[in-house]
């Protein structure tokens, strides 16, 4: 069993989660183990998610059942072990709470715009370059304005008439590294490939215009404005590939640039295309897919090079190829199979979504976000009473990490939640303020107190709000369930499947001696093989081959030196079932005569003919830790099946759809 099918029952991301809380209604039992219940809606709630056409027969929920059931008789051993309580796994589920937690931390309605507002974005891409001032968030004011002053000379060159790129790439101009090579021009970008105050403002600028210093992480930017285009949508490509590594030789280069223009001319000359790839094309993530990649463009995560992606997107029709293209990994011929317009708002909206959830965007989200559960909770500030210690008190070790508030003798409260009866205290505060000094600037301790006031109150506050999402929000409380199962159960099958079969030699070993015949070579050929295109290739070859002292390598630099393509060679230990050229064929030892096979030529020397044998441990490793961990998985669940009482209630489970 491989570790991922473990993760069939937890989730991916967040789909379908309900803004409001839902109204209760009686949940029935489905199922008890070991004590603990599972209702009608938790069930569901799984299953749905694993099964995207949903049957609700009696075959159907029997199967699934059962899959169910071994699935929680391994969580009641995780949990009756203790994996519950070990530190790394309770820190990793608190990681994932946090991470589901953030849709329901935010304002609706105001996410709701910048989900609309991204959606209109990817519809245009822009074109700009910018002159990068490195400024830290936590400068000083003076080192603040040192950059900004920067930032506004270059713009004001830039005015007066001077070159951008010049004055990216002069003295005192950009501090991006890569302006070097680019002159500070960015390409085309669409949303959420850059920052977003960046994005923001590049969007609300006209072409040709140049902005003001935008404040992002990095620094300070000036920005121009060099193009806008509508988006180009998105393409499905395959492509047939020459390798050219970036420390290939020029005339590794010359030879490979050689072979893709043979092979474009034999395209136009109506070649197979999948017959192509099939035989020439050296990408192995796609050759067997007829050079088929995944779908790029805009609305997708999947970018490819610039130059990669300005040929097929210039390809006009489905069916049409490039002539070659060179990238950084080789030469491409590209072929368009599908292109497509930037897909709806609403197919898109739950990945822009989780997007805006984890950009910049959602801080503007959560800001208005806890304005509203100030007036929902009824806010009401202690003033500047329960501050005044805090004024006084706070010093030049506050930075150091070394301030104490062991002389705060009162815990007044600094602000409360009337409608839910919550005060915040001094000493909350405090805490607060011990673990959250790192990148402030110096300042007087008024202005910092304050500063760090209006951060926590919107921290406590989110804090708060988050510890009673599972109270108000049913959906997010059995995430948290799932999320909880799935981690203890991949720690325990861990260390009672996984890892026990790599690590138990000598249980490996048994094993293996024990089912020894299962685990065979079957009959195969020790040879090398020519694959000729053509019969008068394959008789060269053939020829040659008669006199001993001739290796693979002469041969096929004699062949191949009017094309790259007239000869290739398959050697050692081959298998005629999958190598099926050689599948049932009379071969004597030493050389063969040429045959034809599917439009190509073979000559074959046969060193020798390997009958049926077993395999070294060392030969089917892999293959033999998996049986030996399915072998641990059966006997691990026939124990712990003995231990736990499983309940059903069938009557339940037949009318889960009702």
């Amino acid at each position: 069993m491989i570790k991922h099918a473990l993760r069939i029952l937890l989730v991916a991301g967040i789909i379908g989660l309900n803004s409001t809380a839902q109204a209760q209604t009686p949940d029935p039992i489905l199922m008890e183990i070991g004590g603990k219940t599972v209702t009608k809606s938790e069930f569901l709630q799984i299953y749905l998610k694993n099964n995207s056409d949903p049957k609700f027969d009696k075959a159907s929920m029997d199967e699934y059942i059962e899959m169910f059931k071994r699935f929680k008789l391994k969580v009641a051993e995780a949990e009756s072990l203790g994996y519950d309580t070990i530190p790394k796994l309770k820190k990793e589920l608190e990681g994932y709470k946090k991470q589901l937690a953030n849709p329901y931390l935010i304002d609706s309605a105001a996410n709701n715009y910048l989900v609309q507002e991204a959606y209109d974005r990817m519809r245009t891409e822009v074109r700009a370059s910018h002159i990068l001032i490195k400024c830290d968030l936590n400068a000083s004011p003076k080192d603040t304005l040192d950059a900004w002053n920067k930032a506004m000379a270059c713009k004001a060159r830039i005015l007066k008439g001077e070159d951008f790129a010049f004055v990216a790439k002069s003295k005192n101009g950009s501090e991006d590294p890569s302006v070097v090579t680019n002159g500070g021009d960015l390409g085309y970008f669409t949303a959420f490939q850059l920052v977003y105050p960046f994005e923001d403002k590049a969007y609300n600028t006209p072409v040709g215009k140049i902005t003001d210093p935008v404040r992002t992480r990095f620094g300070y930017h000036i920005i121009q404005v060099n193009d806008k285009r509508p988006t180009r949508g998105t393409i499905k490509v395959a492509h047939l590939m020459i390798q050219v590594g970036k420390s290939a030789t020029e005339e590794q280069v010359q030879n490979a640039e050689k072979k893709i223009n043979e092979l474009y001319d034999k395209l136009n000359a109506w070649e197979s295309w999948d017959e192509m790839i099939k035989a020439h094309s050296e990408d192995p993530g796609t050759q067997k897919k007829n050079g088929e990649l995944p779908m790029f463009g805009s609305g997708t995560t999947q970018r490819m090079v610039p130059v990669f992606e300005d040929a097929s997107f210039a390809l006009k029709k489905d069916g049409d190829y490039s002539r070659p293209v060179k990238t950084d990994y080789g030469y491409h011929i590209i072929k368009r199979l599908e292109w497509k317009n930037i897909a709806s708002f609403e197919s898109l909206k739950k990945e822009i979504q989780t997007k805006v959830n984890k950009d910049e965007r959602a801080k503007k989200t959560q800001d208005s976000f806890v304005e509203k559960l100030k007036k929902q909770y009824k806010f009401k500030s202690a003033g500047e009473a329960p501050l005044a210690w805090f004024d006084k008190n706070i010093d030049s070790t506050y930075l150091q990490g070394k301030w104490s508030d062991d002389k705060l003798s009162t815990d007044l409260p600094i602000f409360e939640l009337v409608g839910v009866n919550k005060k915040f205290t001094q000493k909350m505060f405090s805490e607060f303020l011990k673990k959250n000094y790192r990148g402030l600037k110096k300042e007087d301790s008024k202005t910092l107190v304050r500063k760090q006031l209006k951060s926590w109150e919107k921290s406590a506050i989110l804090e708060y709000e988050e510890a009673i999402l599972a109270d108000k929000y049913p959906d997010y409380k059995a995430l948290i369930k799932e999320y909880h199962d799935g981690i203890i159960l991949y720690e325990v099958m861990s260390d009672k499947v996984w890892n026990k079969a790599t690590k138990d030699t000598a249980g490996l070993r048994n094993f293996f001696e024990k089912n020894r015949d299962k685990y065979m070579f079957p009959m195969r050929y020790d040879a090398i093989v020519y694959e000729c295109l053509s019969s008068k290739n394959a008789k060269m070859a053939y020829k040659m081959l008669k006199r001993k002292k001739n290796t693979s390598k002469e041969i096929i630099e004699k062949l191949n030196q009017s094309s790259e393509l007239n000869v290739t060679v398959k050697m050692n230990k081959l298998d005629p079932e999958t190598y099926t050229a050689l599948k049932n064929r009379e071969l004597v030892i030493g050389r063969n005569k040429p045959y034809e096979f599917e439009n190509k030529f073979y000559v074959v020397y046969l060193k020798e003919k390997l009958p049926v044998m077993r395999k070294e441990l060392s030969e089917t490793k892999g293959l033999v830790t998996s049986d030996y961990q399915n072998y641990l998985e059966k006997n691990w669940m026939e124990e712990i099946a003995k231990k736990y009482n499983i309940t059903i209630n069938y009557d339940v489970l037949y009318n889960l759809n009702k």
